[in-house]
């Protein structure tokens, strides 16, 4: 915690100030145009990756980055979903995967993880992405699994309603992508999981 409160004091003294104006315009306006679906992974940081100012990203993070489908019992992700959409507006969804996922790497080698059955059940919305990744010879099994996950939950992301209405209305653009920790680069899949590198 120490680190921490050195960390807010840093940002009271030398960030905030440089931008006070920026803060003050967003303390009664919200409104970012993209919705980024990442890890939870400490390593992975939406704004950091994308250098983006406050108020750009409305950012949803979670354990392997994954989107449960659209059902009527709806949690917290499908309700950040549809608020984005809906409510702010957003023009553009990134899912975001990223190498060395612990998720993806349990998945990958078949391992449970012990004495954590919230997080068994939760990766249970991979399934798709699991069945999907049959890995050649000489290729990383993870890192295939990593690139079909992210295609799975674009797909989980079209069954839900407000992103159907804004994809079909034009509005709205899916994207997926896939960030090297080790390198920084950023792969940005298309819907058949051929990558190419965002600029």
């Amino acid at each position: 915690m120490q680190d921490l409160a050195q960390g807010v004091a840093r940002f009271q003294r030398d960030v905030f100030p440089a931008k006070a104006e920026l803060f003050a315009r967003l303390a009664d306006r919200h409104t970012p145009r993209t919705l980024f679906i990442g890890c939870s992974d400490a390593r992975v940081v939406p704004e950091l990756i994308t250098q983006g100012e406050p108020g750009e990203l409305f950012v949803i993070r979670n354990a392997g980055n994954l989107v449960p489908a659209h059902s009527p019992f709806a949690g917290g992700v499908a309700a950040s979903i549809e608020y984005a959409v809906a409510v702010l507006g957003v023009s553009d969804i990134v899912v975001c995967g990223h190498s060395g996922c612990g998720a993806m790497t349990a998945l990958a080698e078949g391992h449970e993880p012990a004495g954590a059955p919230a997080v068994a059940a939760w990766l249970r919305h991979a399934d798709a992405a699991v069945a999907r990744t049959t890995a050649a010879p000489g290729t990383d099994k993870v890192a295939t699994l990593v690139r079909h996950n992210v295609l799975a939950q674009l797909a989980n992301l079209a069954t839900h309603p407000s992103v159907a209405r804004a994809v079909t209305g034009g509005t709205l653009t899916l994207h997926g992508w896939v960030f090297d920790i080790a390198t920084g680069g950023v792969e940005e899949l298309d819907r058949e999981g051929a990558g190419a590198l965002a600029d």
